[in-house]
């Protein structure tokens, strides 16, 4: 059932949010011991919670927007009562003390939280390898890593394991796992999304977003949990923008950008399948024009200097005093190797050198992205540039960082950016990757609902 279908059942008592709950918690216990998409599961909270909304349901009374949809949360995401833990030995004891404004939003529209999804350790990586509580799986290649840092989001919607998760995204964290796992992920405009309550990665970078099997999921999930939040001074107003109301408009005459040094730095492979959908997407006679992007090269160095340096300066209050252990003394190998690089790179002797030309760098890539994007609505071009490996496989820090080469720019433009399936390499999942205009985000929505039903159309 459609996630539309699915909320119109549940306010009609066709399906009860207890059935729906239930069903989710049969296939988290038939598969999430093999693909590990949950650390935590709150059984309890979740059916009383479904209990609640069918009560009400039974009176007559209104019910929100999610009504008795099941949501999974990712682990640095802080929900009360919750383990909140960011996959990490440093915070395996600590229970949220409180919600994130996202977690506010999504239980005042009777969304139900059934648990904690699995992550890279503090977000510090591509493939939820890194997790304090072991690897996850992709149910959609098995064997070979889901993405990462949000996996447990995507592979928990993707084996069905829950109806909507969110996941937070820093330099693609959201977009690479929804492209390895066959669904779909939103990064939205930097500030549109309150990130209160989100431990930070790159407070500069971070934002919080929806991943889904269905698009009208997305839609609905953005809807609410999107708009200005006095808490976070980051936050901007919105402009009104129903991302749902999108699915009822007719065709768009939008116009797509395609960049070919994206394709460049792209296995053949993937980039078949790309253009076999911009040449769908012209053949239904949408205008798509060729575009240069001149700082492909500078996007990684700048990302990761400036994200070494936050995470040093986010993770100074795990010391081990008010709660959990000190991160240094309990971590894993890409988490320290942050730390130590952002503590050396952040002295005063070094700064200049290193993380001040790097926001120099990035904000050459800004503009460089604003020209691009200038006389197009959306970009489209390849989520991720490889397959993902499989589990287990020894690769460099570096061969690791390079799958986030297409994503990182949206987060060092503070641009809303998507990532939706449109086919397979060898059973192998690819993902087309959306861009538009700070807060043109509907724009990005309203281009894959229109490529979507293109793809659909054309079998």
């Amino acid at each position: 059932m459609d996630i539309a279908s699915k909320v119109e059942s549940i306010k009609d008592h066709e399906l009860t949010a207890e059935e729906n709950v239930k069903n989710f918690l049969e296939v988290i216990e038939e598969k999430n011991p093999r693909i590990n998409a949950f650390i935590e599961v709150n059984k309890e909270y979740a059916i009383k919670k479904a209990a609640e909304i069918d009560s009400r349901v039974s009176k007559g009374e209104k019910l929100g927007r999610l009504a008795g949809l099941v949501i999974g949360v990712k682990s640095n995401i802080n929900v009360k009562d919750f383990m909140v833990s960011a996959a990490s030995k440093t915070l395996e004891n600590y229970r949220g003390s409180y919600d994130a404004t996202v977690i506010e939003r999504i239980k005042r529209e009777d969304g139900i939280i059934i648990g904690m999804t699995n992550m890279d350790e503090f977000a510090a990586g591509s493939s939820t390898e890194t997790s304090y509580f072991g690897v996850t799986d992709n149910p959609a290649a098995e064997g070979r890593i889901p993405g990462g840092s949000s996996g447990g989001s995507a592979a928990a919607v993707a084996a069905q394991m829950c109806d909507l998760t969110l996941g937070s995204d820093t330099g693609g964290s959201i977009r690479n796992p929804a492209s390895h796992c066959g669904v779909y992920g939103f990064k939205p405009t930097y500030g549109l999304v309150s990130r209160q309550g989100l431990l930070d990665l790159a407070m500069s970078f971070d934002q919080i977003g929806p991943l889904a099997n269905d698009l009208y999921g997305i839609g609905l999930l953005l809807d609410v949990i999107n708009g200005y939040d006095p808490k976070d001074p980051t936050t901007i107003e919105s402009n009104g923008t129903s991302f749902t109301r999108l699915f009822d408009e007719e065709r768009s005459d939008l116009t797509f950008g395609v960049v070919k040094e994206f394709h460049e730095v792209t296995d053949d492979p993937i980039v078949d399948i790309v253009e076999d959908t911009i040449n769908s997407i012209k053949e239904e006679g949408y205008n798509v024009v060729e575009l240069p992007f001149k700082y492909i090269d500078l996007c990684l160095p700048t990302y990761y200097l400036i994200n070494y340096v936050e995470f040093f300066s986010a993770t100074r209050k795990y010391d081990g005093r008010k709660y959990g252990y000190k991160i240094e003394d309990v971590c894993g190998e890409e988490v320290l190797r942050r730390i130590q690089i952002g503590s050396y790179i952040s002295r005063k002797e070094f700064s200049g050198k290193y993380y001040r030309r790097a926001l120099q760098a990035r904000s050459l890539i800004r503009k460089e992205i604003e020209k691009v994007l200038k006389n197009v609505d959306v970009i489209i071009g390849p989520t991720v540039p490889k397959l993902p490996h499989k589990i287990g496989t020894s690769i460099t820090p570096m061969e690791m960082y390079s799958y986030d080469i297409l994503t990182v720019i949206a987060n060092l433009a503070g641009i809303p950016a998507a990532s939706m399936k449109i086919g397979k390499v060898k059973g192998i999942p690819v993902g087309l990757q959306l861009q538009a205009k700070p807060l043109e985000d509907w724009k990005i929505m309203k281009a894959m609902i229109e490529i979507e039903s293109i793809l659909k159309g054309r079998g």
